[in-house]
């Protein structure tokens, strides 16, 4: 029987370690997370009750004991109504993030739809998102799997490097469920599909704005950055500091949804999700901590300086994983998936405004937002809140 986990991944947070009286001098950043907003689907779905459905449908195939809940210690998934789409999610979330900044639509100068969900393969989910917004700024779809939405920021904080935006929506709906298999013709196939029971779905907004004076380097703004460097952390500029990504592709084939495209072109019985959790696990963990490291040391801080931890989260078990295997203390992070599911990539976003709303976060805080996707990819971002 697993633990608690809340006890045991959820504990008391410690506050990080002060600055040293030689302060390291970070990198100037060109962009910032101005805000962030998740929506939660009202309709739940008790993970546990579903597995004995499953059973009940499939009797000679799924186990009568619930495995997945007990194995994941995921307990609850939230679950879209069936008239709403990936795009409405991502507008429930983006009017909360614009109309707590005090925006309107055509104040958006780019919209970025960043999903492992679309709602259907052309046109770009983006377009979708933006009339029901009434944002008229361009706009592109960022998509790779549960890293869509980081990579999603870290687009917008390129184009806001070069000048070219100052600022960039980045909107997520994620409805999984539609990807869910509940009838099994046989052991291995519920093998494959035994992910899918604790996916959830969600809808996120991520506002970036550029920084400071703008994106130009000159004397101004190296004068700031240097004079940040010698003030207590809560009056050092936000922005996002630095970040790492990679990738160890020959993994693909792990995590699957392989229908709709020139593979599987009209085959619903590739319809469904097809994930090889052992395989997936083993892939993460073989990452190492060598990103993370790379990402702080970029920003010139170190993991002491770190008062958030926002890490993708598939399984409870996962997570202690990704402490272990990635050096993260686990008294900063805060855990989500027992309550909401995995929710691909608006896990990060949620962890965030969850930290928001709960005192975790605040202004001047350290942030590491660490991300795990099929395909396989990572990503470490660091940012000052």
């Amino acid at each position: 029987m697993l633990p608690e986990p809340a006890a045991v991944l959820n504990p008391a947070p410690t506050r990080p370690a002060e600055p040293s009286a030689s302060p390291r001098l970070s990198p100037r950043p060109v962009a910032r997370i101005a805000d962030v907003a998740v929506h939660l689907p009202e309709r739940t779905r008790d993970v546990a009750e579903a597995e004995r459905e499953l059973h009940r449908r499939n009797p000679k195939v799924a186990p009568r004991i619930p495995m997945v809940s007990r194995l994941t210690g995921v307990r609850r998934v939230h679950v879209a109504d069936d008239d709403q789409q990936a795009s409405d999610l991502a507008v429930a979330a983006s009017r909360t993030v614009l109309d707590r900044a005090g925006l309107r639509a055509d104040d958006v100068d780019l919209l970025i739809f960043a999903s492992a969900t679309q709602d259907m393969i052309e046109p770009a989910t983006s377009h979708i998102t933006a009339a029901k917004l009434g944002v008229r700024a361009p706009v592109m779809d960022v998509k790779n799997a549960c890293n869509s939405v980081l990579n999603g920021i870290e687009v917008a904080e390129a184009l806001i490097g070069t000048g070219r935006y100052r600022r960039v929506l980045v909107a997520c709906g994620e409805m999984p469920t539609r990807g869910v298999r509940w009838d099994v013709p046989d052991r291995s196939t519920y093998a494959m599909s035994a992910a899918g029971y604790t996916m959830s779905d969600a809808g996120a907004a991520v506002l970036v704005e550029a920084t400071g004076a703008g994106s130009v380097p000159g004397f101004e703004d190296d004068l700031a950055a240097e004079l940040a460097g010698l003030v207590e952390p809560v009056d050092r500029p936000s922005g996002i500091l630095a970040s790492v990504f990679a990738a160890e592709s020959q993994h693909w084939d792990v995590g699957m949804l392989p229908a709709g495209g020139t593979v599987n072109p009209r085959d619903p019985e590739r319809s469904y999700f097809e994930i090889d959790g052992s395989r997936l696990r083993e892939a993460f963990v073989a990452f190492g901590p060598g990103p993370v490291e790379q990402a702080l040391a970029a920003a010139g801080v170190t993991i002491d300086d770190v008062a958030l931890i926002a890490v993708h989260q598939v399984a409870v078990a996962y997570l202690a994983d990704v402490h272990r295997a990635l050096g993260v203390p686990a008294d900063r992070t805060i855990l989500t998936v027992a309550d909401h599911g995995n929710i691909a990539s608006a896990t990060l976003p949620l962890q965030l405004a969850t930290a928001l709303e709960t005192g975790r976060l605040r202004r001047g805080d350290v942030v590491l937002l660490l991300g795990l996707a099929g395909g396989i990819s990572m990503g470490a971002m660091v940012v000052r809140w």
